[in-house]
């Protein structure tokens, strides 16, 4: 994620009646002359000059001729003055919302520079919502009840709704800063063919080439790690009409679940509509027809049917036989111990698990 750059913010002001006054004083003018210079009242001179009325361009331009201070001058005081006004109280009013902020990953989001350590609870609210790109609590909440809808196929949204869609935004906005090629579904499916030639190097080596082939073809891959609350293995959606976004949190850390948990991710761009959101993790005891396509697309396209079915009619496996079979078919001998574990043909707890290869996720983020 990019680094996160904090307004400058100063919590003060100075009302344009306050260099109006000193103006004044400098000048040895009374505030009745001033006014009976530039039409108004006297009690309207002493209504701007305490800050209770606002400077309006007309009065500015009477200013500019009775005082010679430039009309912008006036202007971009008012309208400082009033916008620092309006923040302050919107902060004021976002403060009374601190048990929503707190149903947030408050830790990680401080961690990555999303909320800036120290801040008043209104600012904090405040970071929040410009992080989600919304204008309000009210806004947000209203957008949170289409996502249930869209989300409505994953358990983990309904268990910690806001650490999903914490994790899905942070994953849209590195994605949405990416360049790509628009996704080009042919040449996508040729990416795929050059990634699974991949899995069977070092991670400094197919990282960057994995995200470099499906920039090409119009797919963003990003890596975020997941956040408390969370269970989650990938997720894949659209974040324009011509780039598509696959998200991986490299949650079990070794090589058969990262690359199946990707090929599933890809599935379901290239098997399902560009309005579906999808949200993964392993431990779902029920899939959707969908999710059920996209696992077997990750399968086959991993592990060709025939081949794995020739495969099996050996009954043997051993680590000599499955680094042969992998090596055969081109793919990394881990992959293969983890299809055998699914497909219920050796234990989880086998030795065969030294072949897998065991990954760290590393994130830059603002500490």
């Amino acid at each position: 994620m990019s680094e996160t750059v904090f307004r400058y913010e100063p919590d003060y002001a100075i009302s344009p009646g306050e260099i109006l006054e000193e103006t004044l004083l400098s000048r040895g003018m009374q505030k009745a002359d001033l006014a009976e210079r530039c039409g108004l009242s006297a009690k309207q001179m002493s209504l701007i000059i305490s800050g209770k009325a606002p400077v309006t361009p007309d009065t500015a331009i009477n200013f500019e001729r009775a005082l010679g201070v430039s009309a912008s001058i006036w202007n971009n005081l008012e309208a400082k003055f009033r916008l620092h006004q309006a923040r302050r109280q919107d902060y004021e009013e976002l403060s009374k919302h601190e048990d929503w902020l707190q149903r947030f990953p408050i830790d990680d989001l401080e961690r990555r520079g999303i909320i800036k350590m120290g801040d008043n609870t209104g600012k904090r609210v405040g970071q929040l919502l410009d992080f989600f790109g919304v204008g309000s609590v009210t806004a947000w909440q209203e957008r949170y009840k289409r996502l249930q809808v869209v989300f409505r196929r994953s358990p983990a949204f309904r268990s910690s709704p806001e650490a999903v869609v914490t994790w899905l935004r942070i994953g849209e906005l590195e994605a949405t800063e990416m360049d790509c090629a628009p996704y080009d579904k042919s040449k996508f499916d040729s990416a795929l063919n050059e990634i699974r030639q991949l899995s069977g190097e070092d991670p400094n080596v197919f990282e960057p080439k994995m995200k470099e082939l499906c920039a090409s073809s119009g797919v963003a891959l990003v890596f975020v790690g997941e956040l408390p609350g969370t269970h989650l293995s990938g997720a894949t959606r659209w974040v324009q009409s011509d780039k598509a976004m696959i998200e991986l949190s490299l949650r079990y850390k070794t090589d058969d679940h990262l690359w199946f948990t990707f090929f599933h991710e890809a599935g379901h761009i290239k098997l399902h509509g560009k309005k579906g959101v999808f949200i993964d993790e392993f431990e779902q005891s029920t899939f959707s027809e969908e999710e059920q396509q996209a696992n077997q697309f990750a399968a086959n396209r991993l592990i060709p049917r025939k081949a794995y079915a020739a495969f099996r009619k050996l009954k043997v496996y051993n680590q000599s036989n499955i680094s042969k079979f992998a090596a055969a078919i081109g793919i990394a001998p881990g992959i293969v111990v983890g299809r055998l574990q699914h497909d219920s043909a050796i234990p989880w707890n086998t030795s065969l698990n030294r072949l897998k290869c065991h990954f760290r996720l590393v994130e830059t983020t603002s500490e």
